[in-house]
């Protein structure tokens, strides 16, 4: 299950990227895929065809785990 983060990165805007799990931390660095800026667009940073990206732990401020997307209630229309 992938984890949809919130990275903010010192003297950066907060990115948005996904983890495969969370980071522990006594590693030196993160792994995540698919960064994109917070309105979706692509970062001006990121060459086209990278698939992974690894940040280290010195250049972030804080991580933000956001909640998994919960189920879609079905609404259906019925006649009484």
């Amino acid at each position: 299950m992938a984890f949809e983060v919130i990275i903010h990165i010192q003297n950066e805007d907060p990115i948005v990227a996904d983890m495969d799990t969370l980071p522990d931390p006594t590693h030196y660095s993160v792994i995540v895929t698919n960064p994109r800026r917070r309105d979706g667009r692509p970062l001006h940073y990121v060459t086209e065809g990278a698939t992974a990206f690894i940040f280290p732990w010195t250049r972030i401020n804080f991580i933000e785990v956001m909640e998994a997307e919960k189920a879609e209630e079905i609404v259906e229309f019925f006649r009484e």
